[in-house]
């Protein structure tokens, strides 16, 4: 719009001088007594103190204002400070130290911006992404009104990027959790963050879609999609009702030129909550299993199977006394929904289960035999064969020349496998020299020798050996 009107102003300058020198003096006298009239309506506006209307002939006229104003205080910018680690060896060398030192020149800091909300005032609870504050050495607070706050992190969940810090509780505003189970595409939305630094800033747009899933951002996926504008530096802000609650924490976009292109994305409050609790709870969000190892169905498993569904997954093999054991299924049926989500990928299982809570009772739609049957299991706790392999989760994986393979999905870094270098994506080629093609296998040689595992592990072209023992 800005393009076309300055166009036209220049066409309105081009045909002006063409006419006569009296013409031309006559209708700058005419736009010399405008332009004054309208200064003079404008001072006279100023200096009666005149605003812009709330109301139009009694109507009011509708504002965000009104709810920004309590909102707004509870959402916070995040600074943090991450000191550069020493990889290199010589770095032990104390001449070498001294001769690096001065080369970095104290460019050895590294400092992120992003945001976060305030969701417990009177604990000083702060939500944000884990991707804000990861290997974060100091975490920084700055609240709306300009007081700023050393955080400490009371625990992350770096699979579904939620991250909890407490701040000191004094004279706090928080935001309440609204119910995303309710919220509908087409409800209208605010973003509010701190993007590329700017300071708090609030756009507003829709709901455009609900449930995101299989988007590669995070390994557990349950997003709303929004095109309210979220930027770099809103990560962690707060999505807001118009009514003021909070309905999702902003974490990613789609940006293929580095800005805002109208797809955003944000974690829903339901699913958020829950792991700030598990989080203030246990310090850690405890993630469960059914037991399985699947792969997707095609429409040539489907008709070898009986099965008249469309998508789904098959049952390749059950633990035995796993949730999907215990609950009845069995090798060859094919799931189409967990928990009243349809199921089109091993992927949609995983995340599906990865974001309810142990102990949980999800209904599970199956076709055996050509029938449609409806079951219930218990969401358990993931079980570890060996304590050595404690902290790292392993899934099932296949190449696209059909080749299976166990990679390792999740470590913690203070486990015995996070000690030892190993990392997420690696790939478990054996455990004590047997050749382990599915997380079944590893688990099975790995539980006959307690004491020491010695894992040939992947990454990229490189291989190498990790002994485990106590």
């Amino acid at each position: 719009m800005s393009i076309s009107y300055t166009s036209c102003t220049v066409m309105t300058v081009s045909f002006t001088v063409e006419w006569p020198r009296l013409a031309l003096r006559a209708r700058l006298t005419r736009t010399r007594r405008l332009v004054g009239t309208l200064l003079l309506s404008l001072l006279t506006l100023g200096a009666a103190g005149a605003v812009l209307p709330d109301s139009v002939n009694g109507t009011p006229l509708p504002s965000l204002a009104p709810m920004l104003e309590s909102v707004t205080p509870a959402v916070v910018n995040i600074s943090t400070v991450t000191r550069a680690r020493d990889l290199n060896p010589f770095m032990n060398d104390p001449f070498f130290r001294r001769y690096f030192e001065r080369e970095r020149n104290g460019s050895s800091e590294q400092q992120s911006l992003g945001s976060g909300v305030i969701v417990d005032a009177e604990q000083g609870i702060v939500v944000t992404n884990d991707h804000v504050i990861s290997d974060a050495d100091t975490i920084m607070v700055t609240l709306a009104d300009g007081r700023e706050f050393n955080a400490d992190l009371l625990g992350s969940d770096p699979d579904a990027d939620i991250a909890v810090l407490k701040i000191q509780p004094v004279k706090l505003s928080a935001l309440e959790w609204a119910d995303s189970s309710a919220l509908r595409v087409g409800d209208f939305c605010v973003a509010i963050g701190n993007p590329f630094g700017l300071g708090q800033t609030v756009t507003s747009g829709i709901v455009s879609a609900l449930g995101r899933s299989g988007l590669g951002i995070q390994m557990f996926e349950d997003f709303i999609q929004t095109d309210a504008s979220i930027n770099p530096g809103n990560s962690g802000g707060a999505l807001v009702s118009l009514d003021g609650r909070l309905i999702g924490i902003n974490t990613a976009i789609v940006a293929p030129g580095g800005g805002n292109v109208g797809i955003g994305f944000a974690i829903p409050a339901n699913l958020a909550q829950d792991l700030v609790q598990q989080i203030i709870e246990n310090g850690r969000v405890r993630r469960g299993e059914l037991g399985i190892t699947a792969q997707t169905l095609t429409p040539q498993l489907a008709a070898a199977l009986e099965a008249d569904v469309d998508s789904g997954v098959v049952i390749a093999s059950i633990r035995e006394g796993s949730p999907a054991n215990i609950a009845g299924l069995q090798v060859g049926d094919v799931i189409t929904e967990v928990g009243g989500r349809v199921i089109s990928s091993v992927q949609d299982v995983r995340n599906r289960i990865g974001l309810v809570r142990v102990g949980q009772r999800l209904q599970l739609r199956v076709v055996r035999a050509g029938k449609l049957i409806e079951l219930d299991a218990v969401i358990d706790e993931i079980q570890v064969a060996n304590a050595l392999l404690d902290g790292a989760d392993f899934i099932d994986g296949q190449s696209r020349n059909g080749r299976r393979y166990v990679a390792i999905d999740a470590v913690d870094p203070d486990s015995p496998l996070g000690q030892a270098g190993v990392s997420r994506g690696d790939l478990v080629l054996s455990v004590n020299r047997t050749p382990v093609a599915t997380v079944e296998q590893l688990e099975q040689v790995a539980e006959q020798s307690p004491d020491s595992v010695l894992l040939l592990i992947q990454r990229g072209r490189s291989t190498r050996y990790v002994q485990l023992g106590r």
